[in-house]
């Protein structure tokens, strides 16, 4: 770790610098970045400059200026509501992706170096002004030599390297945060990194994307409301994506869109039932549906664009979260929380009391409030609010999921404030309870539980062999904790040093009665008595008692 931390010392001072100048000075000490960084003292001198603005505002600012991998790890984070309080969240989300173009001379360079021709011979034609440009990579348009208009996005150069180079350093603060920081142990920082690094570096790799555009497509075959651009395989590769170019009308154009005479209510409904479907039907959905990623096409038709990130909603989340839904409708804390303990990593120490307490509190919000009237979007927001204040992981799809429905409803809100999205939700929400409780599907699950205790039961002999091996070789290690061992301990310590000393105590006293009366007999003059038997015993016990004394008192358990 030092050999990297050398290699890449330019990069570490470039952050130091800047969580330094936005007022993150204590975060700099509390890392150890002086230790290895050499910090000028004009540094420091800069920790106190915040300039009124808040964490989350400071934050932000780090990110932006830090540059692409950090504005996308914002990003991603600003997803994950159980892991990062709600004013923070907000200020993520105001992270700018936009940024200026690079020249065309690199994409000209990375496209011939991808495909091994002229970028004459590969396109008819090929725009040099990009449409978009952001922090991985810019979309040009271009024509095929087949006279097909497509949209191709090139990764900016260098980008790769650079981004791997952000994440080791990434990974290895947060090694350091969980050493020398409560908080970042407890909430196990470096797996959170781990997790966004992985969803970033898939970002970096465009026949991912190009993957996930396909199987959104196959989802909405035969659906004339939904259309998903074509990929050209035979012009794609991990850092140049060719994809079919749509012309359209973005969501968030309300003006163009009346005046080319759609109808903004049945725009509304196409999109929440899109959206519906592809969460709740399929479990693979679009995970930033906002208004510059939806086209409406002439016909009316939406078309989907941009399917870097997307969501998978599990079988078994979609069992809790349908277990969730029934729990709140019925009222039963009991079933809320089995779904919350069922889809999150529950920490040892979570107290339960105050989870009830919580649980009890959402519980109440939604009480007697029918299915279609539910807003599932807030509702996953309030389960992922209460899993963050007691440290509840939840699986990032999922966080995902909430944060993709809370845009379609404010979406559908700007385009038809009087549609209810709910009306369109409500016959998604009991399909998907219906399949929660299909009978075919209750002895499904039945029947894999049995094999999975079957299993288990069959690996019971083998396990319990290697058990009998580890003990006849010492290598087992039985652990038992309890809440007031020590207590109980020094209290055991406590009485037998007093039984010690009341028992040495006693026969002292027994000794010296004895000495005492053998002396009042007048026993004969023999030589064992010419010996200063009693001086010489006493001064021993005196000796041993003052010795066990000091013992029992040094060891304060008496």
């Amino acid at each position: 770790m030092i050999g990297k931390r050398m290699r890449h010392i330019g990069r570490y001072h470039e952050i130091a610098a800047s969580l330094l100048r936005h007022g993150f000075g204590m975060i700099v000490d509390e890392l150890g970045f002086s230790s290895f960084l050499s910090l000028p003292p004009r540094w420091k001198a800069e920790q106190g400059k915040k300039e009124g603005k808040t964490v989350g505002e400071r934050l932000r600012l780090v990110l932006e200026e830090l540059g692409p991998t950090f504005v996308k790890l914002g990003q991603i984070a600003s997803t994950r509501p159980d892991l990062i309080p709600a004013p923070i969240i907000s200020e993520l989300e105001k992270l700018q992706d936009q940024v200026p173009p690079f020249p065309f001379a690199d994409v000209r360079r990375i496209v011939e170096a991808e495909f091994g021709s002229s970028l004459e011979t590969l396109f008819r034609s090929f725009e040099e002004m990009p449409l978009a440009a952001a922090s991985l990579g810019q979309v040009h348009r271009a024509v095929l030599p087949s006279g097909q208009a497509v949209a191709v996005k090139v990764q900016r150069p260098h980008i790769a390297a650079r981004v791997e180079t952000d994440l080791e350093i990434l990974q290895d603060l947060a090694v350091l945060a969980e050493r020398r920081l409560d908080w970042a142990a407890t909430y196990q920082l470096s797996e959170i990194v781990d997790e966004l690094a992985r969803s970033l570096r898939q970002e970096l790799d465009y026949t991912v994307e190009a993957r996930h555009a396909e199987r959104f497509a196959r989802q909405f075959a035969g659906d004339s409301s939904v259309y998903v651009p074509k990929v050209f395989w035979d012009y794609t590769t991990k850092t140049v994506l060719t994809m079919e170019y749509v012309e359209g009308i973005k969501l968030g154009e309300i003006e163009r869109l009346k005046a080319n005479g759609h109808s903004l209510k049945t725009i509304a409904e196409r999109l929440a039932e899109a959206t519906f479907q592809q969460m709740f039907e399929h479990g693979f959905f679009h995970g930033d549906p906002h208004p510059g990623n939806v086209f409406v096409l002439d016909d009316g038709t939406l078309s989907f664009i941009d399917f870097g990130l997307m969501g998978r909603l599990r079988p078994h989340v979609k069992h809790h979260l349908s277990s969730l839904i029934i729990a709140l409708m019925r009222q039963n804390t009991d079933g809320v929380l089995g779904a919350i303990y069922g889809l999150g990593i529950v920490p040892d120490g979570v107290d339960e009391g105050k989870l009830r307490d919580d649980i009890d509190e959402l519980r109440e919000k939604y009480y007697r409030v029918p299915l279609g009237e539910i807003s599932l979007g807030e509702a996953v927001e309030d389960l992922l609010s209460v899993a963050f204040r007691h440290g509840i992981r939840i699986p990032s799809d999922l966080t995902l999921l909430g944060k993709a429905l809370l845009t379609v409803e404010g979406v559908v809100e700007t385009l038809d404030p009087q549609f209810r999205i709910m009306d369109v939700a409500e016959p998604f929400g009991r399909k998907l309870m219906k399949e929660r409780l299909r009978p075919d599907r209750v002895a499904e699950t039945a029947w894999k539980r049995i094999f999975d205790y079957g299993e288990w039961l069959l690996r019971l002999p083998d396990s319990v062999k290697e058990w009998t091996k580890m003990m006849r070789h010492g290598k087992l290690r039985l652990e038992i904790t309890a809440p007031d061992l020590e207590t109980l301990l020094k209290k055991l310590d406590q009485i037998t040093n007093r039984l010690s000393f009341s028992i040495v105590l006693l026969s002292l006293s027994i000794v010296l009665a004895g000495l005492m009366i053998a002396s009042s007999l007048g026993r004969p003059s023999t030589l064992l008595w010419k010996i200063p038997a009693v001086e010489i015993g006493l001064g021993a016990s005196a000796f041993l008692f003052g010795w066990l004394l000091y013992s029992i008192f040094r060891s304060g358990k008496f």
